[in-house]
């Protein structure tokens, strides 16, 4: 079901990155999966770098954000086999390399909390953080993590 959500919005969910430090891309836990940050990187590469508000402006970054959740969704799926065996997605963190006068992270933020609604309907809407920082790993202008409950 999940999948074919992610389908009818013509997207193609990824193989899961390969972790860049000495980190798991996921780790399962007690009925809980916690995922590594992801970068908005498309086919191994930083798809949109710079910072937001000076290099990228807000629509840019909300698709970047677009682009971790989708790899968010990769990890999932290479962790559970389906989508379908999550229960609810409780809550994500999205990191905006950010102008310093640029305060706009929450509607960059969205492009990951709106792709997840389309996906998982109610039970893609979550708690969220949306913070803005200097400085991301191999230059991307954003990184999302994420929670999710797995069903029983």
């Amino acid at each position: 079901m999940y999948e074919k959500n992610v389908a009818d919005l013509g997207l193609q969910i990824p193989e899961v990155a390969v972790p860049v430090a000495n980190y798991a891309p996921f780790v399962v836990k007690d009925g809980w999966i916690y995922v590594s940050g992801q970068l908005p990187s498309v086919a191994g590469k930083v798809a949109y770098a710079g910072k937001v508000g000076q290099d990228l402006n807000e629509e840019q970054g909300y698709q970047a954000a677009q682009v971790c959740a989708l790899n968010c969704l990769g990890a999932l799926k290479a962790a559970l086999g389906s989508l379908d065996r999550v229960e609810r997605i409780v809550k994500i963190s999205g990191f905006v390399s950010s102008a310093p006068d640029f305060t706009g992270q929450p509607k960059v933020v969205n492009g990951a909390s709106d792709l997840l609604a389309k996906v998982f309907g109610e039970n893609g809407v979550h708690a969220r953080s949306a913070v803005g920082v200097a400085a991301l790993p191999l230059g991307a202008c954003c990184e999302v993590e994420l929670i999710a409950k797995i069903k029983a």
